[in-house]
């Protein structure tokens, strides 16, 4: 079974650091893209960086120089570097992939992971 794991949440202060983790696990898939989205209370998912199977990257702008998504194709997993969070970083923050399957893509999300940045 093909799912998303993720990790790395957790409470931080303002200025503070975290990364989150996604791992893919499962067998006969390949990766397409992967995404981190987030979502806060009372607020839609917001998509928040995307790395593609060529390496390209794509922040929102609001996390621009402070975010950065990274993957290592080895591990099957993708990573989020959070720097200079802010209370407005806080949300729960999921990881979104293209999984190839059989010849076809299909769209996985993780769990979720809290992320809490206090002033």
């Amino acid at each position: 079974q093909v799912q998303l794991v993720e990790s790395g949440g957790g409470l931080a202060q303002a200025g503070g650091s975290l990364r989150l983790s996604c791992a893919a696990s499962g067998s006969d898939f390949s990766i397409d893209r992967m995404e981190w989205y987030r979502q806060a209370p009372g607020k839609g998912r917001e998509l928040v960086a995307t790395i593609t199977s060529d390496g390209s990257i794509n922040y929102v702008d609001s996390v621009k120089g402070r975010f950065t998504i990274s993957r290592d194709k080895a591990k099957q997993t993708a990573y989020l570097q959070m720097e200079s969070l802010k209370p407005e970083d806080t949300a729960t923050y999921y990881c979104y992939a293209h999984l190839v399957i059989a010849g076809r893509r299909w769209p996985y999300w993780g769990q979720g992971t809290q992320v809490t940045v206090s002033s």
